[in-house]
């Protein structure tokens, strides 16, 4: 499938799954949802795998605002090219410069080192199922099933990724469904069968149904 670009409006964000979007526009609960979202928009941010896992890292507890300032200077102070080399070349008084707890340094720095000595390796991440690829990634200090099931998505852009330990995506369903309380992870992932294979679908608009303009 060739994802579409979309609006000048919103830059680099490119259309995905729009079989997913047609199904959950015809559906009685996501269908006002859908209706004034309009189609899966995803933004790129990064071009490759160790990229994309060293700012979901980055950006883990943090407000967009304050993760985006300490991802740059990270990007900076790694000379500009975020790889493995660069990661395990730098010293810890720069990433500590850049904004980086010691914890998030940790999880950086065994990310790299096990995309170096082969442990972990990230170049054939499209070759793997859903399930392949959370296990593969999750042997990294640091990265959890939530960090992996958000590089499938919204980095590999799996059509079917059904993350019920998001409590936006439980405070979505809660919103859409019209529930007095978050559903449980159980109760999410029952409730998500009905929506495969386009779950990701699903949970991105569950995230937009708690956006601001639409609440």
């Amino acid at each position: 499938m060739s994802p579409a670009r979309i609006g000048s409006s919103e830059q680099r964000a490119v259309a995905y799954w729009p079989e997913g979007h047609e199904r959950l526009l015809g559906d009685p609960a996501f269908g006002p949802v859908v209706a004034r979202v309009g189609p899966v928009r995803i933004q790129a941010t990064a071009n490759d795998s160790f990229s994309f896992l060293v700012r979901s890292v980055t950006y883990q507890q943090l407000t967009v605002k304050a993760a985006a300032t300490i991802h740059g200077r990270l990007i900076s102070a790694l000379g500009g090219v975020v790889t493995p080399t660069a990661v395990l070349e730098s010293s810890e008084d720069a990433l500590r410069a850049a904004g980086l707890s010691r914890a998030k340094q940790a999880s950086i720095r065994d990310l790299a080192a096990k995309v170096t000595n082969g442990t972990v390796p990230l170049d054939d991440l499209d070759s793997l199922t859903d399930k392949a690829v959370v296990e593969r990634l999750v042997g990294v200090r640091g990265i959890g099933r939530w960090t992996a099931e958000m590089a499938l998505l919204f980095h590999l852009r799996r059509a079917d990724v059904w993350p019920v330990g998001d409590l936006g995506v439980r405070a979505g369903i809660a919103l859409i469904f019209g529930l007095k309380e978050r559903p449980t992870p159980h109760e999410t992932e029952l409730i998500g069968l009905g929506y495969r294979p386009w779950r990701s679908a699903a949970a991105w608009y569950c995230w937009r149904a708690l956006d601001s303009s639409l609440a």
